[in-house]
């Protein structure tokens, strides 16, 4: 009897793909200035990479600085789709920022993550948590109740020690730094992020 393989991760998208996302993304902020909304795009005029539903982040950065970042945790939609929308939201619907203005596009750096599936980890104490986390590879998310965070991947570049990154994380989830409870659910993620 041959085993069955396990279900293969999402596909690395190629160049090509990349850049057209990258295209889209910037299309839909341009979209946004001119109309107030996002671009709408058929999602089956893309590759099929394209058209596969995908979780996402756009993230804009001006002068190396956060500008905007909006993105879904789970793959509802064709990520061309979830890319255009994501963008839009990140220059117009951060409610950290105010809405981009025309005079910034020109100084505006688009930052994609794509995501894999998200697994639920398993421990019993904080110890144990932090003992199994991939700096620089694992996106989190840190939810008890209604209380709910994440961080990508590249959030590790500015809190690189796996204690520091869970404490931030539960801030950003609106709990306490010291905050535990056997009801603290945390799953793991990783991202394809580019450029």
């Amino acid at each position: 009897m041959v085993p069955m393989p396990s279900p293969d991760p999402p596909t690395l998208l190629n160049h090509q793909d990349r850049n057209t996302l990258l295209q889209i993304a910037n299309a839909s902020i341009r979209h946004g200035l001119l109309h107030g909304k996002p671009l709408q795009i058929d999602p089956e005029s893309y590759q099929d990479a394209l058209q596969a539903n995908r979780a996402s982040f756009v993230t804009l950065q001006k002068h190396g600085e956060l500008r905007g970042c909006i993105g879904h945790l789970e793959a509802f939609q064709p990520l061309a789709l979830d890319i255009a929308e994501n963008a839009y939201a990140a220059a117009f619907q951060d409610p950290r920022f105010p809405p981009l203005s025309d005079n910034e596009m020109s100084d505006l750096e688009i930052h994609i993550s794509v995501l894999t599936p998200a697994r639920a980890m398993t421990f019993n104490s904080e110890e144990e948590l932090i003992a199994q986390l991939r700096p620089g590879q694992d996106g989190l998310i840190l939810q008890d109740g209604h209380q709910k965070g994440t961080f990508l991947p590249s959030v590790w570049e500015s809190l690189p020690q796996p204690a520091e990154f869970i404490k931030h994380l539960k801030l950003k989830a609106g709990l306490p730094t010291t905050y535990w409870s056997n009801s603290l659910k945390v799953f793991r993620y990783e991202t394809e992020s580019f450029p």
